[in-house]
């Protein structure tokens, strides 16, 4: 019996920061065994200096990663959708797990608080990953 992998999408309002790093860690710590999207209802031009900085510290490049504005289709397409902070923008689906982060903005933040951002993902990614991958 082929078991499909479990598909997470990150959400957040400009797709630079949070969700961006939240996909790196997942990308990270879980490697091929999860589908990952990220996207923003209203996407920023560039992912944010800060957060790429601070990613680099761990050993994780975002750089390659661009920001990409929320799809519906991104929202049907998996089986769980982290928002962080961008409120009744994410259209809802049923059959889905929802998860809403209360995570700082790491937009015009010293790095500092970047890093702590960072590691706040980290912790709340490693937990998704024994709630997604355990057998059922």
């Amino acid at each position: 019996m082929l078991v499909s992998k479990p598909a997470v999408l990150f959400v957040c309002v400009h797709n630079a920061g949070r969700s961006q790093m939240a996909a790196g860690w997942l990308r990270h710590l879980a490697g091929d065994s999860v589908d990952i999207r990220s996207a923003g209802s209203e996407p920023a031009d560039q992912i944010n200096p800060v957060a790429v900085e601070a990613m680099r510290e761990v050993g994780i490049d975002i750089t390659g990663n661009t920001p990409q504005l929320l799809d519906t289709e991104d929202v049907r397409a998996s089986d769980v959708v982290i928002t962080m902070g961008c409120g009744d923008t994410c259209p809802i689906y049923p059959g889905k797990r929802y998860e809403d982060w209360d995570l700082t903005d790491p937009a015009g933040q010293p790095v500092d608080v970047v890093r702590q951002v960072r590691d706040d993902i980290r912790g709340r990614v490693e937990n998704l990953i024994t709630l997604i991958t355990r057998p059922s």
